[in-house]
């Protein structure tokens, strides 16, 4: 049983609703959900990487992997296990030690390669089939919060993090 110490998320329909709302202008808008944003956080206090990994691309997300700190951003990728790959290469770690949140189709090659799939609840259906872990909540109501906390407690650093988290906060 490998430690999980990369994640990996899409974008659209796990760190937001799936909805692509358009200005008049047609800018496209996108809405972050706080919990995610601070469980990401939590992660990266307990030691993981993340990296987004979407099909789409957005000013949007740059500006909020910004804000997060989330330095591995990549987007309008249309066959995302080559980047799955590469990403688990630059980072140094095993497919094993990886976990992809996923919701659609596009993310069905790299949730099988890696060592924890996680679906959020508003997935499709093969999404979900494939995963080891389909969370309560949709995607950009705070799937990721949760599927962060499952990944604390499955590597056994649920409580130390907390602990840790509580003093500084």
């Amino acid at each position: 049983m490998s430690k999980i110490s990369l994640l990996i998320l899409d974008v659209d329909g796990v760190l937001t609703t799936g909805e692509l709302p358009y200005t008049k202008a047609g800018n496209e808008v996108k809405s972050f959900h706080v919990q995610d944003g601070g469980a990401l956080r939590l992660w990266r206090a307990a030691g993981g990487t993340v990296a987004l990994l979407s099909g789409r691309s957005s000013p949007a997300v740059l500006a909020r992997a910004k804000d997060l700190g989330i330095e591995s951003v990549t987007q309008g990728v249309t066959d995302k296990l080559p980047v799955y790959q590469a990403i688990c290469r630059k980072i140094g770690v095993g497919g094993a030690e990886a976990s992809f949140v996923g919701d659609d189709l596009l993310d069905l090659a790299p949730m099988r390669h890696c060592g924890y799939p996680i679906a959020v609840a508003s997935a499709v259906p093969m999404v979900k089939r494939a995963a080891r872990y389909v969370t309560r909540r949709r995607g950009g109501e705070g799937a990721v919060a949760e599927a962060v906390e499952r990944l604390l407690r499955y590597n056994g650093q649920w409580s130390e993090t907390m602990t840790r988290w509580s003093r500084k906060t």
